[in-house]
């Protein structure tokens, strides 16, 4: 049988024994007041969604926050997905730990001034498998907000996992008070479709949707500047359409920014002006609420 993994610096295990009783709802409780207290020195709580896997959503939020930050919002950077976090990949930090002194977790920061916190700097190694029950998911997310000293942030980007499963349910619930979403898409229809059921879970926790992102929409040639339609197009402007929520515009595929995704070097910080950079300054300004 497989066993359960414990990140350093997290202890879950107690959140999923029920035989703990009234210490272990005490503990829960004294975490979420916490959870309150650190969430109420941030001004913007923003989640970034995708309704399946592959979709580029991390990348998207990545360029939202460091975009953020260089447009100079006091940012964090929150990577929630437990199974596959890949922002410290996504920011060249794979190596970082944070510091975990008495009970306060501190936030790896950029050279940007970003914060940034995610599950895969307390796993013991990159390659790690977590294998974890949705209560252990959840007590861990509730460890991370309580105990990351974000301090003041004028906006906080969380990378939530794909789907509609116990992680994105536990940041919403435990945050309480979110400022909304952005959902990230491809063009075709099996990626709308999920997209689709992404907004009518966030909807039904009374999150709004602050737009919708359509991500890998065709591909530009570089020599000759030809555009061409790898998947269908348009899906994702569609769905915003359908929703009445607002779209935020395409990222074509764009082979650099893979590139230097996987060089950990963030798009938005080349500092190039491209169709790629303007939805992630645009993005920055719907979560910011200007």
């Amino acid at each position: 049988m497989s066993q359960e993994k414990t990140p350093v610096g997290c202890d879950p295990g107690a959140h999923s024994d029920a035989s703990r009783g009234s210490g272990e709802s005490e503990r829960q409780s004294e975490q979420q007041a916490a959870v309150a207290r650190r969430m109420c020195r941030i001004k913007r709580k923003v989640i970034v969604l995708s309704g399946k896997g592959g979709v580029g959503k991390s990348t998207v939020a990545v360029n939202i926050a460091v975009a953020a930050a260089q447009a100079g919002l006091r940012t964090g950077l929150l990577d929630v997905d437990v199974h596959g976090p890949s922002v410290p990949k996504l920011l060249g930090l794979e190596r970082m730990r944070p510091d975990v002194s008495g009970g306060v977790i501190e936030p790896i920061v950029t050279a940007n001034d970003l914060r940034v916190m995610s599950v895969g700097f307390l796993l013991q190694g990159r390659d790690d498998a977590v294998i974890w029950r949705g209560p252990m998911k959840h007590g861990v997310i509730r460890q991370l907000l309580a105990d990351v000293e974000w301090g003041d942030l004028d906006l906080l980007v969380v990378d939530s996992p794909p789907g509609t499963g116990d992680e994105p349910l536990s940041v919403i619930q435990l945050i309480g008070n979110a400022d909304g979403a952005i959902l990230v898409t491809t063009p075709q229809e099996l990626a709308v479709a999920d997209v689709r059921r992404s907004i009518t879970f966030v909807r039904q926790l009374s999150v709004p949707v602050l737009g919708v992102i359509e991500n890998m929409s065709g591909y530009v040639c570089p020599r000759c500047g030809k555009e061409s339609d790898v998947f269908s197009a348009d899906g994702g402007e569609a769905l915003a359409a359908e929703a009445d929520v607002p779209f935020l515009g395409r990222i074509p595929i764009e082979p650099r920014i893979s590139y230097f995704g996987d060089a950990g070097i963030p798009y938005v910080s080349r500092g190039e002006n491209s169709p790629a950079v303007d939805v992630f300054r645009a993005a920055v300004a719907i979560a910011a609420g200007e």
